[in-house]
């Protein structure tokens, strides 16, 4: 299983997080991450087995932020500091993703063997805080060229995402740009829409 296009992410700051992953399932995404960052991890578990099935049939990966859950979900993304990636626990198919915000970070993630990383911020971002300084397009292009599936974060807009698109990356994500907009539906099918 693996994705190429719009990358959704659930997102509990912005709300009912089932709620966003099946408007994300429907209105195009490629795979759907559920970050709950507040949550205890018995909640996180109950909503990835809730939503699972109807995932597992359109074959689209539901990936779960920070917990490894290989019972109810289909891939794993890990932040840096969130230990070593799980890889000989994994079961065959099973995706693990890691956040990178630089060449060594995304070099150190393919040694580890993940299976796609997150890379940016590329532009600013008003989602995280602490996301450190923005990448920029050149940064992106030259990750794309270490030849790991790469999922391109931060400030991505449909106004910038030809340029996102023109690096060759695998998919790309927006949050804000989702789920601050008037029709959050229409705005995913924008993004979707835009993929290969």
């Amino acid at each position: 299983m693996s994705f190429r296009g719009f990358y959704g992410i659930a997102d509990s700051q912005f709300g009912d997080i089932g709620v966003q992953a099946e408007l994300l399932l429907q209105a195009g995404a490629c795979a759907v991450q559920l970050r709950c960052k507040d949550w205890h991890p018995s909640r996180v578990e109950a909503e990835a087995q809730r939503l699972f099935t109807q995932f597992d049939q359109r074959n689209v990966p539901l990936i779960v932020n920070d917990l490894f859950l290989p019972h109810c979900s289909h891939g794993v993304h890990l932040g840096q500091e969130d230990g070593p990636l799980p890889r000989t626990r994994c079961p065959k198919g099973f995706l693990i993703g890691r956040s990178t915000h630089s060449l060594p970070q995304l070099s150190q993630a393919i040694a580890e063997g993940a299976d796609y990383a997150g890379f940016g911020p590329i532009f600013g971002t008003q989602t995280k805080s602490n996301a450190g300084p923005s990448l920029g397009i050149e940064r992106l292009r030259e990750a794309v060229a270490l030849n790991l599936p790469l999922v391109a974060i931060g400030g991505i807009s449909l106004e910038t995402l030809p340029q996102i698109q023109e690096t060759g990356t695998a998919a790309w994500t927006a949050i804000s740009a989702i789920w601050k907009a008037p029709d959050p539906r229409k705005a995913i099918e924008a993004l979707s829409a835009s993929s290969d």
